[in-house]
């Protein structure tokens, strides 16, 4: 049985890539920031399907050089996860920038030591966004400007540890040369497999549900299934069109969070807000809001994502827009109802 090691398991992409691993025959080793998380892990992963023996941890940080050696030995293949993800911008950009940057190195150095196959790296589309301005059209050649005007810490983080990587594999000497295939989902939504509303996704949904949101921003991005970003991660391993690629794994259009709101309220949850926050309001605010701030390179810009390769090389549909919104939301609600 092959074995992959899944870096950042505990997050919300980790916990479903490790959970489709397993269903397609996979063994798994997760790497946490501590070991007292992983029975947690394993329960959250359990309610998608048992792990008949085939799931262990390691404890891996970042920042720092310990335990990487170690985890990679007995593995085939590195689904590397595990980034800072915060919309907010923090005071230090650095905070998120250094451990994206620097994990992705030494997952990257010490997966070529152990000789491993293939890693999959998760990005984003947030790495594709040009000068981020306008009617963007995204593909696997975009990459974001980081040195443009407003482009947020995450924003940086992400293209700036994707760009190390592929420099990595371009200057790797020898005749052991491991491969890259990069993953780049939208804002990703869907049922967590854990009860924990803490991330980003999960906390707005409860927000909105509970029509803490008064304001929905009037903007657009291509959001994805965190199923179909899991789905796309395990084939990416071994197929061998994937190899050396980037990989859009989003809906092809932008779906704006009016659209959103309006298909929840649709689905009866009645203290969801419609009202749309105008642009001027939400930039102004943004000065004060750290949320905010996060928010402004997709707000007045529209984004159309070319997905035609991931469809082709993968066979794949993405999970419909409104399927995953109600799927989201019906998790969501039945942890708030306990």
């Amino acid at each position: 049985m092959k074995k992959v090691l899944v870096t950042g398991i505990s997050g919300y992409i980790g916990q479903h890539c490790a959970a489709e691993l397993i269903k397609n025959g996979y063994a798994v080793r997760g790497s946490l920031r501590s070991l007292s998380k992983a029975e947690a892990v394993t329960q959250a992963i359990q309610t998608a399907v048992d792990p008949k023996g085939n799931l262990e941890y390691c404890e891996l940080d970042l920042l720092n050089d310990s335990g990487w050696d170690k985890a990679m030995q007995g593995c085939d293949f590195v689904l590397h996860v595990a980034s800072p993800f915060v919309i907010r911008q923090p005071k230090d950009e650095n905070e998120l920038i250094n451990p994206a940057v620097e994990g992705t190195q030494r997952a990257l150095k010490a997966a070529k030591k152990a000789g491993i196959k293939r890693v999959v790296l998760t990005s984003s589309m947030v790495a594709m966004l040009g000068e981020a301005k306008g009617n963007l059209f995204v593909n696997h050649d975009s990459w974001t400007n980081v040195k443009a005007k407003g482009v947020s810490a995450y924003v940086k983080s992400k293209t700036l540890a994707e760009k190390k990587a592929w420099e990595f594999i371009k200057k790797q000497k020898g005749d052991q040369k491991i491969e890259l295939v990069t993953i780049h989902p939208g804002p990703v939504y869907g049922p967590s497999l854990s009860e924990n509303l803490t991330g980003e996704s999960m906390s707005m949904f409860k927000d909105i549900i509970a029509g803490k949101m008064p304001l929905i921003p009037k903007s657009a991005i291509n959001m994805s299934d965190v199923r179909d970003v899991a789905e796309i991660h395990v084939k990416a391993l071994e197929d061998r069109k994937a190899s050396g690629k980037r990989f859009i794994v989003s809906s092809e259009n932008a779906h704006t969070f009016q659209a959103l709101v309006q298909i929840l309220k649709n689905g009866g949850y009645d203290k969801v807000s419609t009202k749309l926050a105008p642009n001027f309001f939400l930039k102004f605010m943004a000065k004060f809001n750290k949320d905010l701030k996060g928010m402004l390179p997709f707000i007045g810009n529209t984004f159309t994502a070319d997905i035609s390769e991931t469809m082709k090389v993968f066979n794949w549909k993405p999970i419909p827009f409104q399927k995953t919104i109600l799927d989201t939301a019906s998790a969501v609600k039945a942890v708030m109802d306990k």
